[in-house]
């Protein structure tokens, strides 16, 4: 049976692009709870539900408290999850700290003429390590 449903799958030629491709099975597979449970494992069914429950908790109007308290979920998840809500696509965590994260900086001393941090002052070496005075 589940091969029957996998060979029903486009070809890749028949699309312009393979984002068009993918969406197209993507369709497919959603059309299909047999092939999409035999695709997807319990975590991520897990995960796909919590991510919906707290989707209509967000529209029914409750706070991030009565969320968590809920669902055991973090402030940082929630506010992942509404920002999927604003931007009709879902980043994890992960994929947010590469792009939007602003890298921090631990000391004042950059020298922005070359483009790399020097520490200022006159090394002196102690037990501690090379301190900069």
């Amino acid at each position: 049976m589940a091969k029957r449903e996998l060979s029903k799958m486009p070809p890749i030629n028949n699309f312009a692009s393979r984002n068009e491709w993918e969406i197209a099975c993507w369709e497919k597979i959603l059309k299909s709870k047999n092939l999409l449970q035999l695709l997807i494992t319990v975590h991520e069914r897990h995960d796909l539900v919590i991510r919906a429950v707290t989707i209509d908790r967000l529209n029914s109007g409750k706070n991030y408290k009565q969320i968590e308290e809920e669902l055991w979920l973090s402030p940082q998840t929630i506010s992942g999850i509404k920002k999927s809500l604003r931007e009709k696509t879902y980043k994890s965590y992960l994929e947010r700290s590469k792009k939007e994260r602003k890298k921090k900086i631990y000391s004042s001393s950059i020298n922005t003429k070359s483009g790399f941090s020097r520490p200022i002052g006159i090394p002196r070496r102690t037990k501690y390590g090379t301190v900069y005075m």
